[in-house]
C-alpha cells in the first residue's frame, strides 16, 4: 500500500499534466509556492492538511480526489488470477471480478455451475438487485417460489432481498455473469 504523500504526489501531478498546468500556474491558483508543489509532486514533502485544502480549493477539486488512491482507467481481469470460491461439493463456483466500491454501488462475478449444482442464496440487503446473463447451459432460477428457466444468452434482473436459488438441471456447465447493484448501502 502506498504512503499518503505518494498518493497525493501522483494525483496532483496527474491532474496538473492532464490540465496542461505548469507549477507556476498551480502556485498562482492555490497560493502554495512552486517549490512546495514540486516537493509534493516528487514525494519529498508530506503536505499538511491545510496545504492539501489550499491545493484542492485552488484547483476546484474535492479533498478526497487528492488523497485517495486512484484506480486505473482500464483494468484487465484474468479469470486465471481470480480467487475461486466453491460450494456444493465444487459444483457451484464463484469468481469475484470487480469488488464493491462505495462510489459505484455494485459488484460483478463470474458464476459456473456444474450439472446438478445448486446454491440457495442468502437474502441480500433491501434495495439490492441482481442482474444475470447466462452464456452457457441452462439455468433454473427460483425467486420467491417462482421458477424461471434461462437458456444461453438469456438475462434476468430481480430484487435480491428475497429467497432465491440457482440450479443446473442440464448436462452442460452453466456460465453466468452476475452483477449485484446495491441501491442504498
Amino acid at each position: 500500500m502506498k504512503e499518503i504523500h505518494e498518493i497525493i504526489a501522483e494525483n496532483l501531478k496527474k491532474y496538473r499534466k492532464n490540465e496542461g498546468l505548469t507549477l507556476d500556474k498551480v502556485a498562482t491558483m492555490t497560493g502554495v509556492s512552486k517549490t512546495m508543489l514540486g516537493q509534493i509532486e516528487r514525494s519529498d514533502s508530506i503536505p499538511s492538511i491545510s496545504t492539501i485544502w489550499k491545493i484542492a480549493n485552488g484547483l476546484k477539486l474535492s479533498f478526497t480526489s487528492l488523497i485517495e488512491e486512484q484506480t486505473e482507467e482500464i483494468e484487465i481481469i484474468k479469470k486465471s488470477e481470480l480467487h475461486e470460491i466453491t460450494m456444493d461439493n465444487n459444483r457451484y463456483k464463484i469468481y469475484p471480478c470487480f469488488s464493491f466500491e462505495p462510489n459505484k454501488q455494485f459488484e460483478i462475478y463470474i458464476i459456473e455451475i456444474e450439472p446438478e449444482g445448486f446454491l440457495e442464496s442468502e437474502r441480500h440487503t433491501n434495495g439490492a438487485t441482481e442482474y444475470l446473463t447466462v452464456y452457457e447451459g441452462e439455468l433454473e432460477l427460483i425467486v420467491n417460489n417462482h421458477t424461471y428457466h434461462l437458456e444461453k444468452n438469456d438475462s434476468i434482473k430481480f430484487r435480491a432481498n428475497c429467497q432465491h436459488s440457482y440450479r443446473n438441471n442440464g448436462k452442460d456447465t452453466n456460465k453466468i455473469n452476475m452483477t449485484i447493484h446495491y441501491a442504498s448501502l
